[in-house]
């Protein structure tokens, strides 16, 4: 009986630290990418707004050419944009379009941002639900509670 108990707490453990865990780190991964991206949108978004200053018609820049050399350009009408749509396209746009543009793409940035956070709170239970299940199985009487938690990563 002693035996069968160790073996299932050993099962036990290994998935926690090989699928749960790892299943735990991609999705907080995924999500942390979606948020650096809507990071990225919400610049773009205060630049097209700043551009569409109307003193700020033409547009002098420094641009990398690459391995950190920049040099000066000047953009005479900065009236349109060029937005990466994805997939390497992108899309000529006046400046209202591209703002309604990174708003919408924004929102959708936003509710996968939301579906991976429930996904990972899912995991998190999952988690916890073993955990009580290989204490249960140890005769352990309760999770040792812990006052200063921080997250798994």
């Amino acid at each position: 009986m002693a035996e069968e108990a160790g073996r299932k707490v050993l099962e036990y453990e290994a998935f926690v630290d090989e699928v749960l865990k790892r299943d735990l780190q991609k999705v907080l991964e995924q999500r942390d990418e979606i948020y650096e991206k809507i990071a990225q949108h919400l610049q773009l978004k205060n630049v097209i707004e700043r551009l569409q200053e109307p003193e700020s018609r033409s547009l002098k820049m420094q641009v990398d050419l690459g391995c950190n050399f920049y040099v000066q350009a000047n953009v005479p009408d900065a009236s349109m944009i060029f937005v990466s749509v994805g997939y390497g396209f992108f899309v000529e746009l006046t400046f209202p379009e591209a703002l309604r543009f990174l708003e919408r793409k924004t929102q959708h940035l936003n509710e996968s941002a939301a579906r991976l956070t429930k996904d990972s709170a899912k995991i998190k239970g999952n988690i916890r639900m073993v955990l009580e299940a290989l204490c249960e199985l140890q005769g352990f009487q309760d999770l040792p509670e812990m006052e200063n938690r921080r997250e798994m990563f």
